[in-house]
């Protein structure tokens, strides 16, 4: 717990150096829902019904640079390879490391849904459970980006190469999330949005267990 409490403190302490950057990801997801408002028009019903869909969509496409980032000041200081040196495990550095980032998509997921309320119409009484959504997916996308974003940190095309394999893995997870957001924002005659939260948990439970296991593998080779 010491080794993980460590790690979380150099993350939250890289993450505060550069808050500049989280910024300017959140424009760049505030941006991607007015440009979806676009192409949907001016037929409010419509946009209603796909406002789940694109929240998601902004937040998917700018965890990518988030997660993209996560590893690039380590590998330009070289400070990776001393961290593996320390006395600590892997795992340890891993989930460090995915937490951090889960926190920075959990807040970017919060910060997006008031733009979408007020471009699509989709406001909610379901506060805590949209909260909940929001964690769990955020959770689906960080513990397999953590293991990408490792593995490709060390590519010139990392921003490219890490969206191809990152997206096919979390379509699962997406596909969940997209539905239980929707059933808050539309309503949930058939109370179905308790069944898609615990297959987001589940989801969350293998990704978060497998990649904590191989990320020890992938650093070390």
């Amino acid at each position: 717990m010491s080794q993980l409490a460590a790690a979380l403190r150099k993350e939250a302490m890289l993450q505060w150096r550069t808050r500049v950057q989280f910024a300017a990801v959140f424009v760049f997801g505030a941006t991607s829902l007015l440009l979806f408002s676009f192409a949907i028009g001016p037929n409010s019903e419509a946009l209603r019904l796909h406002a789940a869909g694109f929240l998601w969509l902004a937040l998917l496409l700018s965890s990518t640079l988030t997660l993209a980032e996560s590893f690039q000041g380590e590998m330009e200081q070289r400070a990776f390879e001393g961290l593996l040196l320390l006395p600590a495990s892997p795992t340890s550095l891993f989930f460090g490391k995915a937490l951090s980032n889960l926190a920075q998509l959990t807040l970017l997921g919060v910060g997006l849904v008031p733009v979408m309320i007020v471009l699509y119409d989709a406001a909610t009484v379901r506060v805590g459970g949209l909260l909940v959504i929001i964690v769990l997916g955020a959770a689906g996308l960080s513990a397999p980006g953590t293991l990408y974003a490792a593995m490709t940190s060390q590519a010139r095309a990392k921003q490219t190469l890490l969206p191809l394999l990152l997206f096919p893995l979390v379509v699962p997870v997406l596909l969940a999330a997209v539905k239980a957001t929707s059933l808050l924002i539309l309503g949930d005659p058939m109370e179905q949005m308790r069944d898609w939260a615990l297959l987001l948990v589940a989801f969350d439970g293998v990704h978060w267990s497998l990649c904590g296991l191989l990320f020890g593998r992938v650093v070390e080779e």
